[in-house]
């Protein structure tokens, strides 16, 4: 399924392609890329349910967070989130690119994911997605490109 958002984000929201309305269509497109169905339908569920997040009334974690509260990790999330993770998420934070909301944004869609192995460079996609679709976030998102894009070889952090 990473493979599919890491192309719908490539090929277009972040080329500034237009991006195909009719969900049909857009199914079709993925299939002659090569894609399964039932792994476009999953991801095409994720996307939708990316740009949910911004209805706070579905989503009660949004703005109730104090500015010095401590995110807790739970198990699962631990598991998918190695410490490089959850490192790199505390960094974005600091720094500012990310708030208490957008990084409670990007766990929940990584908690969506159905995959076994999670590594650093995919939380940076999701980073870029969430940042990308939340409103507001421009500024975050130029951020997050120039650390990504703009790093010369070594850590971010």
């Amino acid at each position: 399924m990473m493979d599919i958002l890491m192309y719908l984000f490539e090929t277009y929201i972040h080329s500034d392609a237009e991006l195909m309305v009719d969900q049909d269509e857009l199914s079709e497109e993925l299939l002659r890329a090569g894609f399964h169905q039932e792994d476009i339908y999953k991801a095409l569920n994720w996307l939708e349910k990316l740009a949910a997040l911004q209805d706070t009334d579905h989503t009660p974690y949004m703005n109730t967070s104090a500015v010095t509260s401590i995110r807790v990790y739970t198990q699962d999330e631990m598991n998918r989130l190695d410490v490089t993770c959850r490192g790199f998420l505390t960094y974005l934070e600091q720094i500012h690119v990310l708030s208490s909301d957008t990084r409670e944004m990007v766990i929940d869609r990584v908690m969506e994911l159905e995959t076994t192995e999670f590594i650093l460079d995919d939380l940076k996609w999701i980073i870029l997605m969430v940042l990308f679709n939340a409103p507001g976030n421009e500024s975050a998102y130029s951020q997050m490109e120039e650390l990504l894009y703009g790093a010369e070889d070594g850590y971010l952090h």
